[in-house]
């Protein structure tokens, strides 16, 4: 066969095998997220999803949705040393989780160099609470809740002082988080902490949309659009 039939015929083949891959690639993104195009924009803003449980040493069942802690500690890492990266954007739907792993996150957002914003859209209950407040400034959809509770832990536990005194220092761990990374008292937090007559058969505070804004917990009620341009913001006052 004449060398340059070869040639075409190669080229008619790295054409098609293309064509494959991203008809591939459609179907894929189609079963994933629902379209079979996702939008590619270069952008200096970072988002970060904490949705459903969070997963901590435990292994959480299949069928359940989870951010895991193993996953979103080497992004943050990758974050704070990737130069192009001017800001993060943390969004939460969450109905809390492990508290070890959630406090570790939290603590890991608190301390990076970069300016943050949450925007808590669906729930950013329990240990969500200091996911939501760990940014540098955060937004509360008008439907959104955070509810305030006490720690729990699920399982075999000795009926000992000393778990009674790890169970207190532990509490104490995520009061003093959020009261040092927000604008409620420690106070006031334990008081909505320990309410009697808002949950069933559980003791705890549910604070929707605006109320987490008036009791200082959340800066401001806002979705997308304002925690963007907020995040824009804090990112142009600090080239300056």
């Amino acid at each position: 066969m004449p060398k340059k039939k070869k040639e075409e015929l190669t080229v008619v083949k790295e054409e098609e095998k293309k064509e494959k891959l991203e008809e591939n690639q459609n179907l894929e993104n189609l079963k994933e997220v629902g379209s079979p195009n996702i939008p590619d924009i270069s952008s200096d803003i970072f988002p970060i999803t904490i949705i459903g449980q969070i997963e901590g040493h435990t292994v959480l069942p299949p069928q359940t949705k989870t951010t895991k802690y193993e996953h979103l500690l080497p992004q943050l890492v990758s974050i704070e040393e990737n130069p192009n990266i001017k800001g993060v954007l943390v969004i939460l739907n969450t109905v809390g989780g492990d508290v070890e792993a959630g406090l570790a996150i939290a603590e890991m957002i608190n301390s990076l160099s970069k300016p943050t914003v949450s925007l808590v859209i669906g729930g950013g209950h329990s240990i969500g609470v200091p996911l939501a407040v760990a940014t540098n400034y955060s937004f509360i959809s008008p439907t959104a809740t955070m509810t305030i509770h006490p720690i729990r832990m699920n399982g075999l536990v000795i009926g000992v002082p000393q778990t009674f005194e790890y169970f207190s220092k532990m509490q104490d761990r995520i009061l003093n988080f959020i009261v040092r990374n927000s604008k409620i008292t420690k106070e006031r937090l334990r008081e909505m902490m320990l309410q009697t007559d808002e949950l069933l058969n559980d003791m705890g505070t549910i604070l929707i949309g605006k109320q987490a804004v008036e009791e200082g917990l959340i800066d401001e009620v806002g979705g997308i659009s304002q925690a963007i341009k907020k995040l824009k913001e804090m990112i142009n006052q600090r080239l300056e």
